[in-house]
């Protein structure tokens, strides 16, 4: 009986050992010189074989005479065996690359769908390359970021003060001031043309508030799949106070309320479309609110048009203010005057949309934007962060390089929201020191190798909401803190084709990367910089 467990013993440990996850990929594949352990290593697998089918013959007879098969002999093959094992496994152990067992997001080729795979660790960069890619095209964008910046706060900031003139100020919503968000106010803008993101408030006039309804409120009715989505009610103060009796009463023609006026009746129907509603309920409309927010921003730049030699058009008809501007020289800049409603005492918004997105959610489900917040922490992660970090630079060599792919291959539903959050949580994870500028290359790989997994999972979490690792600096409101976590990848769930066209995407996305950094990279002839092309 000794025998068999000790015959069971070598089996298991020898399927555990070469069990094909143990070990990397790449530790599979022996170089020439070792022919002669691999024959060892053939050897050693026909006699475990001839093993494991005795061992099966002496389960199936347990009454068989078990005298010749606990000799010395065999006890001592099971010794050498197991010494021989050991050994080997010692052998993988040591033959591991340091560098690669430190890397906390290791990547797993598996999963994939469609031909060879290709993974960050198996990407070739170029560092040299990488560095003057860095130095000669993003650098002269973060120089021209200050210019466009100062028109664009300079050109909001009239265009809503004429808003606010053109609309009446008792039916019409209240607008306030806006905030700069995205890559243009994080510096981290890649490509042309130069785009802007602005979000502006707006409130309903009085006596009308917003009420909220979240998808993480323990009464929420919101549909499960309305994740990170909330809706905003309209509603009337001291609507829900007790009545006037006139309004329930029959006081006849002549009785008078000493209340209200006869132009008062509080039994008239709640005219909702004045307030931007769906029809029929109270609930606030994105196409209401993006239909009203076009029609008065034409009004305000009818006014002030005259003042400026440029061109003003909507890019977009179906998204509320996406706004194209051209200059005589043939310069455009795009602006996103996105209008949006504050979440009370918070730095959350509602948002009819999001600039990435090129369809919405029903009606009257909005969208939550944590864009305040996850500005906030990146401000507060770059003060730890050593001189001249690598994490922006990071972030806009893989927008970089997505942008460019989809420019090949066409759009999926890889974002660059996406790979923003996928910094984020590098950032949370990875000690400060390991963002040097000499880093570069491997946080580069790092933040491909976290996509990557991701992808695989089909589960990217997003950074704000449900993560309890965020600093206390930063003032995320607790309930939204303590929230369940919202997978931005969950569409990749549901629908197997966009999942399958997202792979595909990413997976030339990382094999052209090599070329595509090198083609974008300027040459250096005579000491002077020539680009390859005139833009990146």
């Amino acid at each position: 009986m000794q025998g068999a467990i000790a015959r069971v013993f070598v089996v298991v440990a020898a399927a555990i050992l070469n069990h094909p996850l143990l070990f990397p990929q790449e530790n599979t594949t022996l170089p020439e010189q070792d022919q002669a352990l691999l024959a060892r290593m053939r050897e050693h697998e026909e006699r475990q074989q001839l093993e494991k089918a005795r061992l099966e013959l002496e389960i199936s007879y347990p009454d068989t005479d078990q005298k010749d098969l606990g000799s010395d002999e065999d006890y001592g093959w099971y010794f050498w065996s197991a010494l021989s094992l050991v050994m080997f496994f010692t052998v993988e152990v040591f033959k591991q690359d340091p560098a690669e067992t430190d890397n906390q997001y290791i990547d797993d080729e598996d999963g994939f769908v469609g031909g060879v795979s290709i993974s960050s660790k198996t990407l070739i960069l170029d560092k040299g390359a990488l560095n003057s890619f860095c130095e000669k095209c993003i650098h002269t964008l973060a120089h021209e970021n200050w210019r466009v910046r100062e028109f664009v706060e300079g050109f909001a900031d009239e265009l809503l003060e004429s808003l606010r003139n053109v609309h009446d100020r008792v039916t019409d919503m209240e607008v306030g001031d806006f905030v700069g968000v995205g890559s243009m106010f994080e510096s981290w803008r890649v490509g042309k043309p130069l785009m802007c993101d602005l979000i502006v408030s707006f409130a309903p006039p009085e006596p009308y508030s917003f009420q909220f309804q979240l998808w993480c409120s323990p009464s929420s009715e919101l549909p499960p799949d309305m994740q990170g989505c909330g809706r905003i009610r309209v509603t009337k103060v001291g609507e829900n106070e007790d009545a006037c009796l006139c309004g329930s009463a029959n006081l006849g023609e002549d009785l008078l309320c000493l209340l209200h006026s006869k132009s008062e009746n509080p039994r008239a129907a709640f005219a909702s479309e004045d307030l931007l509603c769906s029809r029929n309920t109270p609930f606030l409309a994105k196409d209401q609110v993006m239909k009203w927010f076009q029609i008065f921003v034409t009004k305000a730049w009818g006014r002030i048009s005259h003042k400026y030699e440029f061109e003003l058009t909507f890019r977009n008809l179906d998204v509320a203010g996406a706004l194209k501007v051209r200059f005589p020289s043939g310069k455009v800049i795009v602006m996103n005057i996105l209008p949006v409603v504050q979440l009370e005492e918070t730095d959350c918004y509602f948002v009819s949309h999001f600039p990435s997105e090129s369809n919405s959610d029903s009606d009257t489900y909005w969208p939550l934007s944590f864009t305040i917040y996850e500005r906030n922490l990146l401000k507060h992660v770059a003060k730890s962060l050593p001189e001249k970090a690598c994490h922006l630079h990071c972030l806009q060599i893989v927008i970089f390089l997505h942008k460019k792919q989809v420019g090949l291959t066409g759009r999926c539903a890889l974002t660059s929201y996406h790979l923003k959050t996928a910094l984020l949580h590098l950032l949370l994870s990875k000690g400060s020191s390991g963002w040097s500028s000499d880093s570069l290359e491997n946080r580069l790989r790092d933040m491909l190798g976290f996509m990557h997994r991701s992808l695989q999972e089909k589960r990217l979490c997003h950074a704000i909401v449900g993560n309890k690792h965020i600093p206390p600096e930063v003032r995320v409101p607790t309930m939204f803190r303590n929230a369940e976590p919202i997978n931005l990848f969950r569409p990749l769930v549901l629908q197997r084709g966009l999942y399958a066209d997202t792979i595909i995407h990413f997976q030339e996305m990382l094999r052209n990367a090599p070329f595509l950094i090198k083609e974008y990279t300027p040459l250096v002839q005579n000491g002077d910089a020539h680009h390859r092309v005139n833009s990146v």
